[in-house]
Parts: C-alpha cells; sequence; structure tokens
C-alpha cells in the first residue's frame, strides 16, 4: 500500500516522501494530532547541529489518535477510534521500555505521526471510546507521562504526602496537578509558577504562588518539577529549600544543558530524585481508564486547547508551528485531513 509521509527536511522545510507500508500489521488513519515543544525544537533547528544532521529527514509528532484501517489480527475492527503510543521496544526485560536504549521513539529516533497511514503492532495502539473529546485525547501521550511519573512516585513514597508541590505553570504543570488532586484528593496540592495568567487556570488546586512571591514558613513534601531548559536550576534549587526531609523530587522539565544542584542540602535531607520522562502501554491503558472512570477531566484538560488547525497542505502545517511557537501555553492541535 503506497503511502505518504510528510517529513522535516531541514529547520522549517516540510517535504513529501513516498513510502509503502506492508499490511502485515495495523494500518491507522491519523485524525487528531498535537504539537510538542520537542518537536517544535526540531522544527525551528533548536537542538545540536549534530542531532539535527543525524536525525533529519523525519517526520514530526509523536502525540496523537487515528483510526483503525486494516488489522491483520482481527482484534482491532474498521474505523476503531485509537491512541498511538510513539514507544516501540526493542527485546529489553530489565528496564520500562520508555527508559530502555534499546526502544525506539517515533518523532525523535525514527519518522512520527505526520503521514496518511500508520503502521503499528497492535500492541502500539489503545481503543478510545467514541464519545472521548478527540482534542484531548490526541494528547493523551502528554497525559500519560504525567501518569507514569506519578505512579512510581506512589511506589516510592514513605513519608507523609500531605503537601505535594508542582513547579511550573505550563501544559505539564497543570497536567501534573490536575491528575495528583485527582489521585490524591486528600492532599494539598500548590502549584508555584512565573505567570499570573497561567496560574488563575489552575482552579481545581489549593493554593497558587508565584515563585518569588512565597511564604517564609512554606514547606512540600514532595515535589514535582515541570519547569525544564534554562528555568530548571532555579526551580530544582527553591524546591530543594522548601522541601521536607525524606521528600522525592520528581524531575519532568527536558534541559539541554547540564543543570547543577545543591547536594549539600540533598545529602542533608537525605531526599530521592526521581527521573521521569515518556510512557509505554500501561501508562497509556491506565490514563484511558482514568479518564472514563472521570470523565469530569476533560473540563479541565479542554482548557489547554488554544489553537485547532486543520491540516491539508504542507503549508498548513508550517503554519500550524508558527502558531504554537508564540503561543505560551496551552496545545496547537492538528485536525490531520491528509
Amino acid at each position: 500500500m503506497i503511502n505518504i509521509v510528510y517529513k522535516l527536511i531541514s529547520p522549517k522545510f516540510f517535504e513529501e516522501a513516498i513510502d509503502e507500508i506492508e499490511l502485515d500489521e495495523v494500518v491507522v488513519r491519523p485524525t487528531y494530532l498535537s504539537i510538542c515543544k520537542a518537536d517544535q525544537r526540531y522544527y525551528q533547528g533548536s537542538r545540536p547541529a549534530e542531532i539535527l544532521e543525524e536525525k533529519l529527514p523525519m517526520a514530526l509528532i509523536h502525540e496523537g489518535i487515528g483510526e483503525v484501517v486494516f488489522d491483520k489480527t482481527g482484534e482491532f475492527k474498521s474505523n476503531d477510534k485509537v491512541v498511538m503510543i510513539p514507544n516501540t521496544p526493542q527485546g529489553d526485560d530489565v528496564c520500562q521500555a520508555n527508559y530502555s536504549y534499546n526502544s525506539k521513539f517515533r518523532g525523535s529516533g525514527f519518522d512520527g505521526f505526520t503521514s496518511d497511514l500508520i503502521s503499528l503492532k497492535s500492541d502500539r495502539i489503545v481503543k478510545i471510546p467514541d464519545d472521548f473529546n478527540p482534542y484531548v485525547s490526541s494528547f493523551i501521550e502528554l497525559i500519560s507521562v504525567a501518569y507514569q511519573g506519578i505512579d512510581r512516585f506512589q511506589q516510592l513514597t514513605i513519608t507523609p504526602k500531605d503537601v505535594l508541590g508542582v513547579w511550573g505553570d505550563g501544559n505539564l504543570g497543570f497536567i501534573t496537578a490536575l491528575l495528583l488532586k485527582d489521585k490524591f484528593p486528600e492532599s494539598k496540592i500548590i502549584v508555584f509558577g512565573k505567570h499570573v495568567d497561567n496560574l488563575n487556570l489552575f482552579s481545581f488546586v489549593d493554593e497558587v504562588y508565584q515563585i518569588h512571591n512565597i511564604d517564609d514558613d512554606l514547606t512540600v513534601d514532595h515535589a514535582f518539577e515541570c519547569v525544564g531548559s534554562v528555568s530548571s536550576q532555579s526551580a530544582i534549587d527553591q524546591i530543594i529549600n522548601l522541601i521536607n526531609p525524606q521528600g522525592i523530587i520528581n524531575l519532568f522539565g527536558v534541559s539541554e544543558y547540564p543543570v547543577p544542584i545543591n547536594t549539600r542540602l540533598i545529602l542533608e535531607k537525605g531526599l530521592t530524585i526521581q527521573g521521569n520522562s515518556r510512557s509505554d502501554r500501561k501508562d497509556f491503558i491506565g490514563t484511558v481508564e482514568m479518564l472514563k472512570q472521570n470523565p469530569k477531566l476533560f473540563e479541565y484538560l479542554e482548557k489547554l486547547v488554544t489553537n485547532v488547525c486543520e491540516i491539508n497542505s504542507l503549508d498548513d502545517l508550517k503554519q500550524a508551528f508558527d502558531k504554537e511557537y508564540i503561543s505560551n501555553f496551552g496545545k496547537t492541535i492538528l485536525k490531520w485531513n491528509k
């Protein structure tokens, strides 16, 4: 079966490529995709030059849903709505797939979802109900990242969870705080951020603070860092100072550069630092089940949808990336009409 893949050839330049799909797996037609900051780093050319040279040309996007076109196994029916899992395990029985060096990841190690059709193994898709909001469903992958980090945190923590702090008022901070409130309804959830307009959207948490205006006696039992980039250093430093002894610092933010940390206080307080990246099938299943059990979450998550762009051409795709780049909050959704 002939397929067309829409690849980033060089920063800000997309091109069509013809591919052929074998009908030996599940074939999915993408319907709604979501742009991630990692996609933008490739599009803007802000990754190191050697990384760009190694990975491009490549189809972007690792967040998305679609409809089943064909399934040789018979596990899925035609037109079933599914969320696509970008992580592709390569036979590692020790590490989780999202932490294994043997795994491949779409939109990073190989082509993402910007194509007419996608061929996936049956365990790389999870069926979603027909009535799920398609805009929110398009970034279930991002929600599943927060889900897996919170799940690992719950397995590790031994001290009280009375006060949980989330650093970052962006998309991941919003999602992480929302899932924490759903998972630990008796805990006080506090969000720390820079932008008042963003913080005003966190209506479901107990308290919000601007990072430069915090009560002197404020402490948290555990912390979730969702800042990343150059600002992660100051966020981590503030966390180390405010967190109670034997707390867990959960890192989600990605930085291109090494981040110095105060090891003296980490040792004195006996802190644990937990790194969180990506997710895998069980996290997607858990996320879909969570959304089924608590559909009210969609009302909050829909606040993250700031742009919906219909994609009928490569120029539409370029304009969507340009529009997303100037947005300081929220998700840009691609209604994929290719």
